[in-house]
């Protein structure tokens, strides 16, 4: 299998080699094509990304990217929402667990976020009004509305998962969240055997910290999407614990959502376990379940342990280190 690799900024190189040496070990027979995309690469070459990086998506279907820097306020558009626009991959999945050994105010979170993943207001339809005023449109639409309360009632039946929870402010964008929480009831009507509810976005945000385990499956526009995953990734210790994947009809992209951390970029000191979890959920979604669960608990395991776990969750090791003792936990599960 031919999967494309996106190693991106910072720190991506590191994590990304990670991957490579525990898939390895894990006899996966992937073929990695490598393409270069992000701000180290637009100072080198003046372009967001290699000229081949599309067409190589288009032809595999599967990429694992690791981060991506994007200026903030001015420079070029981020190339995460360019490729989920350009490959319409409409359903960004972001499960969140609990992982024993890693800090955190809560141990039994067990939640999945989706999140729609091409309109809203990271459309990028704005302009400026006049030279004192930016104007963005929020754009919500039935169809795209439709389709990802459809995907989240699928997962949740397909991973028995109990109830699903619109998010939305409807309260006060009535026409625009109006449509998406009306799209989601409708849906709802196909799944009897799943319990439905919504939640106004603000009070969710309350309520997550308040007593994650009241929910299971989130569902929400693409802006608010953002933010709780985020939220909800802090409940388990931080975004280096954060696997996603963006999921459309032909093309899934697996990514590592937390930042390229420039700072300790060469230092060996990066966290690789989000890009690791976003490669099992690559291979369980490609027929690699067996290695998958193989390689979830070896990180645990490692994780668990603590002696060789990075300096972001209390260890004293760094990525090469805490990489080989995965490979190594994994050699003895598989020997």
């Amino acid at each position: 299998m031919k999967v494309v690799l996106i190693p991106g900024d910072g720190i991506g190189k590191e994590i990304s080699e990670s991957v490579k040496k525990v898939s390895e070990v894990l006899k996966t027979n992937i073929e990695w094509e490598t393409h270069s995309a992000g701000a180290e690469y637009y100072e080198k070459s003046g372009k967001l990304f290699d000229d081949d990086l599309m067409d190589a998506i288009q032809n595999t279907g599967i990429a694992l990217k690791g981060p991506t820097a994007t200026p903030i306020g001015t420079g070029f558009r981020s190339i995460n929402v360019q490729l989920r626009q350009r490959f319409s991959t409409y359903a960004n999945l972001r499960p969140v667990h609990s992982i024993i050994g890693v800090k955190s105010r809560y141990e039994d979170v067990d939640l999945v976020i989706v999140r729609e993943n091409t309109e809203d207001l990271y459309k990028g339809i704005e302009y400026m009004y006049d030279a004192n005023t930016a104007h963005g449109i929020k754009l919500i639409t039935r169809s795209a509305s439709e389709r990802i309360a459809r995907f989240a009632f699928e997962y949740a039946r397909k991973h028995h998962r109990k109830k699903v929870t619109a998010v939305h402010k409807a309260n006060i964008m009535k026409l625009c969240d109006g449509l998406f929480l009306e799209s989601f009831k409708n849906v709802a009507k196909d799944y009897p055997e799943i319990e439905s509810d919504s939640v106004i976005v603000d009070a969710l945000c309350m309520k997550l910290v308040t007593d994650p385990a009241q929910f299971d499956l989130l569902v929400s526009e693409n802006l608010y999407g953002d933010i709780i995953s985020d939220l909800c990734a802090g409940l388990v210790g931080g975004l280096g614990f954060a696997p996603s994947a963006n999921i459309g009809e032909d093309v899934v992209i697996y990514e590592a959502v937390h930042g390229s951390a420039p700072d300790i970029a060469g230092k060996d000191m990066a966290n690789p376990t989000a890009l690791l979890l976003s490669f099992c959920m690559l291979l369980k979604n490609h027929d690699m379940k067996d290695k998958a669960e193989v390689l979830e608990k070896a990180i645990y395991a490692v994780i668990e342990e603590g002696k060789y776990t990075t300096q972001d969750i209390g260890g004293n090791e760094g990525c090469k280190a805490f990489t080989e003792e995965v490979c190594r936990v994994i050699e003895n599960e598989i020997n």
